[in-house]
């Protein structure tokens, strides 16, 4: 992957004014590590999201601050709106290139399963990032996991089965699970859950799900003596 330039500016607000920066299509974010001082800065929210889009949280990035010196940086944290999804604040994280650094990287699953496409299983995937050591300069922006060799519902893949570039040191447990193909579920096993699910609606619940009023949880008989109990105490 082609370096990706990341184009900043100087901030100068911050507080509650950090507010009115976002309305102008800027994120408010900081540099940070290597022995520097923090750095606060903006970013033009378009240009980021597209950036971001490639980078995430494992590609090497460079940041470049006005007019100055570009600087080798990791997006360490993404603060996002919880009802928008629109980014809320960014941090970057300086790297130091002669230095090995600890990150997490994506697993991206590759082919077809035989025993997905042909045997209607269901792909199981127990892990998709793994943690690795390197010098920046070796960083993969992902991990290949290759599915095409699960082709029957014994076979898996595991951390020691998938292939890191050279400098790369795999910091997971070779043995942990990454993914396998599920059988797909007999009649009887769908008949149960059918049940379980039955079960759980609580009792004196109407057809849409909801609690029954109390009219409607009453019988016949219990309603109507009721009624006549109450005209009794009007009389």
């Amino acid at each position: 992957m082609d370096k990706i330039v990341i184009s900043a500016k100087t901030r100068n607000l911050f507080g509650k004014k950090v507010a009115e920066l976002r309305t102008t299509g800027q994120i408010p974010a900081v540099v940070y590590g290597n022995s520097k001082d923090n750095a606060s800065i903006e970013l033009d929210a378009k240009e980021f999201g597209k950036v971001f889009s490639q980078v995430g949280h494992s590609a090497l990035a460079e940041l470049k601050i006005d007019d100055g010196a570009v600087e080798n940086v990791l997006v360490h944290d993404v603060s996002t709106n919880p009802i928008t999804s629109e980014i809320n604040h960014v941090d970057f994280y300086r790297i130091n290139m002669k230095k090995t650094i600890r990150t997490e990287i994506p697993l991206h699953f590759v082919g077809e399963s035989p025993a997905v496409f042909q045997q209607e299983g269901s792909l199981f995937k127990n892990i998709e990032e793994v943690e690795v050591e390197t010098l920046p300069a070796n960083l993969p922006p992902h991990i290949e996991v290759d599915i095409s060799v699960l082709d029957d519902f014994s076979k898996t893949i595991h951390v020691s089965d998938i292939k890191v570039p050279d400098g790369v040191e795999l910091l997971a447990e070779l043995d942990q699970l990454i993914c396998k193909v599920d059988p797909p579920r007999s009649e009887e096993e769908m008949a149960a859950l059918d049940e379980e699910i039955g079960d759980a609606i609580p009792e004196g619940a109407n057809e849409e799900g909801e609690e029954a009023t109390e009219g409607e949880a009453k019988s016949g008989d219990e309603a109507k003596a009721e009624t006549e109990s109450k005209d009794k105490d009007k009389e």
